[in-house]
C-alpha cells in the first residue's frame, strides 16, 4: 500500500491496521490512527494481567486488542505498525512481510501527520541530551515546538498539535529506524556510532545500518549534522546528496563547529566559552555543538541559543545530582545503558567513584572499560542479570560486590564510600530485568537516596 503524505488521512481512514506491541509508543500510534479513522487492532505477547494499564487505555478508547500472543487476526491488516520493542527480525514481522503487508514504525506513522519541519536526532550516545537542548532552543523561537520520540514521549502523542512552519525535534533509536520507508526529516543529527544492542542485532554493522536508515530519504535541500571525528560516519558521508555540517571535539577548524581551549567555535568564530554554560564533560560539549548547528539552521537566533546553553542543567537520569550525605555525592546516571555511556560518566568526575552498575546485558564487552575502572573507581557494586559477566570482567581490576537489589547496592555503596567520594549509578546495561525502564530505575535510586 503506497501512502501519499499529502492525502494521508484519506489513505488511512477505513484501513485495517495491526499494532504490534502495547507499550507506550504502540499505544500512542493506536490512538492516533483510531482518531484518523483507521480500524485498529493491538496485539501483545505479554499477558493481560501484566499490561493492566494498556488494557484500560485501549478499552477506554474502544480499540480492540489481544494479549498473551499473536493470533492469525494480526495478519488481517492493510498495514502493520511496530512498537520499538518488537524486532523487525521477529517471526511475526517476517510473516507480515511474506504476506506483503507493509510494516512501519511508530515514528514513521507519526511523521505522516506532522505538519512542520522536523529534526531527527540519533546516535549511540547523547541523543536525549541533544534532543532536549535542541527542543529548548527551538522553543525560544517557536513556543509551540514539538519535542518527542525516544526521549520518553511518543511522537504520535504530539503530532495533532503541530503547526505549519513550526519546527519539531524527535529522538529516534535504531529500533524505530529498522522499518522506515517514507520518514523524511528536514535535518538529521547523527552524534556517533558505538557498539550497542548487540543482543538484538547479528553484528555491529547491522546495528550501524539500522541507524544509517535515518538518512534514507535526505535530499539536496535537507541537512545532515554529524560528528566529524567519527570514522564510521565519515566513510558514509560521500553517499549523501544533502547539505552537510560537521562538528569536531578536537579543534579541527575545517568543521563548521569545533571545540578548542574551552571554547565552542561556530564557522571559525568563538561562539561561547563552556564555563559560561551548564554543559559538563567532553561528551556534552559534542552534544552542545550538534544542538547549536541544528538550531541555527532551524532559524533560532544565536543569542537565544546562548541563553539555553547558559541555563542548561542537564536531563533527568543523565549525570543527575541527587543529594549529598556526609560529604558523599550521589549521582543518577540511569540513562547510561551502554559501555560508552559509562565511559563518558567516568570521565566526568575527578573524585573517587563507588560505581553501581549492572542490569540486562546488551551483548557488551565490559573489559573495554578496565583501564578507566582502574583509574577512576574505588569499588564496584553490581545488580541484575549481567552481574556474573561484569564481575568476571572487573574483579581483577577493583573490588567487586554483588547486590540482590538496588536498595542493597546503595547500602553497600555507603559503607564503601568516604567523604569526598561519588556514588554513581551508571549501569552500562538495560533495565528490563528488574525495572519497567531506565526512568523507573533512576527514580527508585533517587527515592532510596532521598530516604537515607
Amino acid at each position: 500500500m503506497a501512502l501519499n503524505k499529502k492525502n494521508i488521512e484519506k489513505n488511512v481512514s477505513g484501513k485495517r491496521v495491526t499494532v504490534l506491541g502495547a507499550a507506550r509508543s504502540g499505544l500512542a500510534a493506536a490512538e492516533l490512527l483510531k482518531h484518523k479513522g483507521a480500524l485498529v487492532f493491538v496485539s501483545d505477547l505479554a499477558k493481560a494481567e501484566q499490561k493492566r494499564e494498556a488494557v484500560e487505555f485501549l478499552r477506554a478508547r474502544n480499540i480492540e486488542a489481544e494479549f498473551g500472543g499473536h493470533s492469525e487476526r494480526v495478519f488481517q491488516a492493510d498495514f502493520c505498525v511496530l512498537s520499538p520493542g518488537v524486532p523487525a527480525a521477529s517471526e511475526v514481522v517476517q510473516k507480515m512481510l511474506r504476506k506483503n503487508i507493509p510494516v512501519y514504525s511508530e515514528i514513521e506513522v507519526a511523521f505522516w501527520f506532522f505538519k512542520g519541519p522536523l529534526i531527527a536526532v540519533t546516535g549511540s550516545n547523547g541523543k536525549t541530551t541533544t534532543t532536549t537542548l535542541i527542543g529548548e532552543m527551538l522553543k525560544k523561537k517557536y513556543p509551540d515546538a514539538v519535542v518527542a520520540g525516544n526521549i520518553g514521549q511518543p511522537f504520535s502523542d504530539f503530532v495533532e498539535q503541530s503547526k505549519e512552519g513550526v519546527w519539531g525535534v524527535v529522538e529516534v533509536s535504531s529500533f524505530q529506524l529498522e522499518t522506515v520507508e517514507t520518514f523524511h526529516p528536514d535535518q538529521v543529527v547523527l552524534l556517533n556510532f558505538a557498539p550497542n544492542h548487540l543482543d538484538r542485532y547479528d553484528s555491529y554493522q547491522d546495528y550501524i545500518e539500522a541507524k544509517w536508515r535515518v538518512t534514507k530519504n535526505l535530499s539536496e535541500n535537507d541537512r545532515f549534522i554529524y560528528n566529524a571525528a567519527d570514522d564510521e560516519i565519515l566513510k558514509r558521508l560521500p553517499h549523501l546528496v544533502c547539505k552537510k555540517s560537521g562538528f569536531h571535539i578536537q579543534g579541527d577548524r575545517s568543521a563548521e563547529a569545533f571545540f578548542k581551549n574551552d571554547v565552542i567555535y561556530l564557522r571559525g568564530e568563538a561562539f561561547i566559552a563552556v564555563k559560561e554554560t551548564g554543559l559538563r564533560g567532553l561528551h556534552n560539549y559534542m552534544n552542545g555543538m550538534a544542538a547549536i548547528l541544528a538550531a541555527v539552521y532551524a532559524g533560532v537566533e544565536p543569542e537565544q541559543i546562548r541563553e539555553v546553553l547558559k541555563a542548561f542543567q542537564g536531563v533527568e537520569h543523565r549525570l543527575e545530582f541527587v543529594r549529598e550525605v556526609n560529604g558523599i555525592r550521589f549521582v543518577n546516571d540511569s540513562k547510561a545503558t551502554t559501555v560508552e555511556s559509562l565511559y563518558y560518566a567516568l570521565q566526568s568526575f575527578e573524585q573517587p567513584i563507588i560505581l553501581i552498575a549492572g542490569g540486562k546485558d546488551k551483548g557488551s564487552d565490559f573489559t573495554r572499560l578496565n583501564q578507566w575502572i582502574k583509574e577512576k573507581v574505588k569499588a564496584v557494586v553490581l545488580i541484575g542479570k549481567a552481574t556474573e559477566k561484569m564481575q568476571k570482567a572487573w574483579q581483577d581490576v577493583k573490588p567487586v560486590y554483588p547486590a540482590s537489589s538496588l536498595k542493597e547496592a546503595v547500602e553497600k555503596s555507603i559503607r564503601l564510600a568516604e567523604s569526598g567520594d561519588v556514588v554513581l549509578l551508571s549501569p552500562a546495561c538495560a533495565s528490563f530485568d528488574m525495572f519497567r525502564d531506565f526512568e523507573d530505575r533512576g527514580r527508585q535510586f533517587k527515592e532510596i537516596v532521598k530516604s537515607l
